[in-house]
């Protein structure tokens, strides 16, 4: 599924591609069979992707699928297996919105057994995200108070998860009854409606200064997010960092901010860093087969309908992720 320009979902549509095969040693064709819509994917259809390439743009980061061939110095992959990914969908490589892709082989996951195609594909990114988020830069330890904006969404309710699993005590912010009854199941012990009640005031009253936050709201939100926190208190944000707000709270409260864009790797050609993501996918793939973390999944396209999908993301009503199934 090829955007043919940049604009609504409407410009996505059908094409056949040739995708070059083989290409280097360490490449590995995978026959795709699932893959997941993120944010970012709405972002690139509206403003193009980050490489110029002479290839289509095909959108798509998350893919799952069965091994068809291994390059020559490929070890440890074969015909057959089950892998899962996060690569291509920015320019350049071809992403996941397609019948096949080239994944280099460092970059793949077995996915185990007890874990189904969707929730493969639909777990990549933001397993890798909120790991890399809470853990890598954000230090959660046992014990600390965390905050998680958006507890039900797609990234949200990984994190929350992930958090509890560190043994921080979580809260979790939600727009809805039924939000916050999905980010309790994923291990939240609190909730704030940030559309009925002053969040910020709520998440400090509950833990008297929260010790690390999660932003995938914005700029206002993550401002608001000053006031809950601890002195020291850490925050890692999805979305860019703000100025300060008018009382200098992050100044005065010596907060450290983090962005954390886990497509940097892959834009950058961050080889040693995107095997670091793989590595941490896997972590986490082994989480699912365990039966502790799991994936929500909102609603599944076929990959023809990945216009529909797109508008169903974007409408805002989506909990936990939107995945594609390829036939």
């Amino acid at each position: 599924m090829v955007a043919s320009s940049l604009g609504g979902p409407e410009v996505l549509v059908a094409r056949d591609v040739d995708l070059a095969w083989p290409q280097g040693p360490q490449d590995v064709l995978v026959t795709l069979r699932a893959a997941s819509l993120n944010p970012a994917d709405v972002f690139l259809r509206q403003l193009g992707g980050y490489l110029a390439s002479d290839t289509p743009f095909v959108l798509g980061h998350d893919g799952m699928g069965v091994v068809a061939a291994v390059g020559s110095e490929v070890t440890g992959l074969h015909p057959g297996d089950r892998v899962c990914f996060c690569n291509g969908g920015i320019g350049g490589t071809m992403g996941t919105y397609a019948e096949a892709a080239v994944v280099p082989a460092a970059q793949l996951a077995l996915v185990p057994a007890e874990v189904d195609d969707l929730t493969a594909a639909a777990l990549p990114l933001v397993a890798i995200t909120a790991w890399e988020a809470l853990y890598d830069r954000a230090g959660l330890k046992d014990g600390e108070f965390a905050l998680i904006h958006g507890g039900a969404g797609g990234t949200g309710h990984i994190a929350v998860q992930l958090a509890a699993l560190r043994g921080a005590r979580v809260a979790a912010t939600v727009s809805s009854p039924q939000k916050a009854r999905i980010a309790q199941a994923m291990g939240a012990e609190v909730t704030f409606n940030y559309r009925e009640a002053d969040f910020a005031a709520a998440a400090l009253h509950w833990s008297g200064g929260v010790d690390v936050a999660f932003d995938n709201a914005g700029p206002q939100t993550l401002q608001q997010t000053y006031r809950a926190m601890a002195p020291y208190g850490r925050i890692v944000t999805l979305m860019g960092l703000p100025g300060d707000d008018a009382d200098l709270t992050a100044y005065n409260l010596n907060l450290t901010l983090h962005s954390v864009m886990m497509l940097t790797p892959m834009w950058k050609g961050l080889f040693a860093r995107l095997g670091e993501q793989a590595a941490i996918l896997r972590q986490a793939l082994g989480l699912v087969a365990a039966g502790k973390l799991r994936v929500l999944h909102a609603r599944t396209f076929a990959l023809t309908d990945v216009s529909a999908a797109h508008m169903f993301l974007e409408s805002g009503k989506a909990t936990g992720k939107v995945t594609l199934q390829i036939s």
